[in-house]
């Protein structure tokens, strides 16, 4: 089957790679020649990494990156999923284009926070649709699949059987501020930087804490590097204006984002790497 992904940073090529790894036939939307080009060599990378580890199901990197191409979506694309920064113009834009070049393809934003409802505003609605995969997305099992009013069921059924089909868990989630994941996971993770900052414990032990206590599979300050301290923060904010002063950001937050002190990306958060 054929899907398109706008957007080739972290997000888009992980979900490009996972939709090749499952042999489907990939297009891939970037702004620019030079952002193509990097978002073609991110999966190609990501494909090879899983290819040397096993992960590949004895199938070719090479083989299945053959189904992947860098230019405008076809006609006849059934799903397309949007992986562009965190704006809700820029995503009405993306998927606006989408909408006339693939005119009976699902219509998937992959927000992690932003009103779906909104995001489909002046777009086909009844195709519009929150699929929320999760980095890294070949790896993280589940899928937020997230709907508003105007969907059409039989387009969530459909978004529903493509995440299956590529072995992910899915729960659904009615359009409200921060779906059900980003919302408990941001909740988590800013009083565990405001327990850091009044000096309760360290990082290390706030993290530990939740490892072991609570069966984390990683503690939410080094998951916060890992997501990235910019990203927490906009989400953090756009909560706090959504749902009240519960999900204000800790200034610890804003000073490490204003230091440039973004997590995994950068080699420093709230732990170096």
């Amino acid at each position: 089957m054929k899907a398109v992904v706008i957007g080739g940073g972290t997000m888009g090529a992980g979900i490009a790679h996972l939709l090749l790894a499952n042999e489907h036939q990939v297009w891939l939307v970037e702004a620019d020649a030079e952002r193509a080009n990097a978002g073609f060599l991110g999966v190609k990378a990501s494909l090879h990494r899983a290819e040397a580890k096993g992960k590949l199901k004895d199938r070719d990197a090479d083989e299945l990156l053959a189904n992947l191409t860098v230019a405008e979506p076809p006609a006849d694309a059934e799903l397309v999923i949007e992986a562009v920064p965190e704006n809700v113009p820029l995503k009405q834009k993306v998927l606006g284009f989408a909408a006339e070049k693939c005119p009976d393809a699902i219509l998937a934003s992959n927000t992690s926070s932003l009103s779906i409802s909104e995001i489909a505003a002046g777009l086909p609605g009844e195709r519009v649709l929150g699929m929320h995969f999760f980095n890294p997305v070949p790896v993280q099992q589940l899928v937020e699949l997230v709907h508003h009013e105007g969907v059409d069921p039989a387009n969530v059924a459909k978004a529903r059987t493509w995440a299956e089909e590529m072995g992910k868990t899915v729960i659904e989630v009615r359009d409200s501020p921060g779906f059900a994941t980003s919302r408990l996971g941001v909740a988590v993770g800013m009083e565990a930087i405001r327990m850091l900052e009044e000096g309760v414990a360290s990082a290390a032990d706030i993290d530990t804490g939740m490892k072991l206590g609570y069966r984390w599979p990683m503690g939410p300050l080094e998951l916060t590097d890992l997501v990235g301290l910019d990203v927490r923060l906009a989400i953090a904010e756009h909560l706090a204006a959504e749902l009240g002063p519960r999900f204000d950001p800790p200034q610890l937050l804003r000073d490490k984002v204003a230091q440039g002190e973004l997590g995994k990306k950068t080699g420093q958060g709230f732990f170096s790497w």
